[in-house]
């Protein structure tokens, strides 16, 4: 499943990543979140350099495979939660990238349950351990599910979703996602298709939930910004407001004060004890990138440069 979907998506704001990384000959970077390996690929077309590229989910496995083949020893696969950064990564870096979420892939490959589109049993697992989204589902009291679906999801109607799926799961386990979607929509109806799915920001909040999407973040800037040297760069791709506000937040409070007006280059600047010397405003995809790649249009980059 995953050689025959890679090669359909698209890493989102390539060109800004690979500007904001600036790859040089003879330095090592990591690609946090490998994926269809779209980041990899290009920064080690851009220079001479090493890939480690780290990714919780096994699948992508053969398309680790494929990268080794034709780069070589610059190229280095480990099986893994960025969370668990500094155990999978012990030397010194020069930079890293984080594309942050659910990848295209997961969510076309149905059986995986992280999509309504199909139906599938209710998994949701990135790394395809641990509880699934049906062991929320079907054990956790109403109050718990409701604050997952209003936390992590933003889901106004989050009591009355909950309430419904108690009530559901009396009947018979909730073990599919057309069968959760449809509890959904008995709340919140189905909307028309110029709008978001009104299951969608439900699904999220679960996906989040089940994969710990937020701590695991928190826990990879911090544990990847010790592994940088300095003039080393973090580079992050989110595309939600949870998200974003984790990435805005880490860079502010770890960064130099002084308003820095280049999109690419740190100011000038006095010593400073903060952590990065430079942290860039947030970027937005061009308007060619959202006419072809439809993923980009939520998705927002953020980098900051070691001290």
């Amino acid at each position: 499943m995953m050689n025959e979907n890679y090669k359909k998506h698209y890493p989102v704001m390539l060109q800004e990543v690979l500007e904001a990384l600036a790859p040089k000959d003879g330095e090592v970077y990591v690609d946090a979140t490998f994926g269809n390996g779209g980041y990899s690929e290009a920064v080690l077309q851009a220079a001479n350099c090493k890939i480690i590229a780290l990714d919780r989910d096994k699948t992508v496995e053969t398309r680790a495979q494929e990268l080794k083949q034709k780069f070589g020893a610059r190229f280095d696969f480990r099986l893994g939660r960025f969370g668990n950064f500094d155990d999978l990564i012990k030397e010194d870096i020069n930079g890293a990238m984080f594309d942050i979420g659910v990848s295209s892939m997961q969510l076309d490959e149905g059986i995986r349950g992280f999509s309504f589109a199909k139906d599938a049993p209710l998994d949701m697992r990135m790394s395809q351990t641990g509880e699934t989204a049906a062991d929320l589902v079907n054990n956790l009291s109403e109050g718990e599910l409701a604050d997952i679906l209003y936390n992590y999801g933003e889901e106004r109607k989050s009591r009355a979703i909950a309430r419904k799926i108690v009530e559901a799961r009396k009947l018979k386990p909730i073990q599919t996602t057309l069968e959760l979607a449809n509890i959904i929509y008995s709340v919140l109806g189905r909307g028309n298709r110029q709008m978001i799915d009104p299951a969608t920001r439900s699904f999220q909040a679960l996906r989040i939930a089940v994969n710990d999407e937020l701590g695991e973040l928190k826990k990879g800037l911090d544990k990847a910004t010790a592994r940088l040297v300095k003039g080393g760069r973090l580079v992050v791709v989110d595309f939600h407001s949870l998200e974003d506000r984790i990435v805005k937040d880490f860079f502010k409070n770890n960064s130099d004060k002084r308003v820095h007006t280049s999109r690419y280059k740190p100011s000038e600047h006095s010593e400073s004890n903060a952590v990065f010397a430079f942290a860039s405003k947030v970027l937005l995809p061009n308007s060619e990138e959202l006419a072809i790649n439809q993923r980009s249009r939520s998705a927002k980059l953020r980098y900051a440069i070691r001290n």
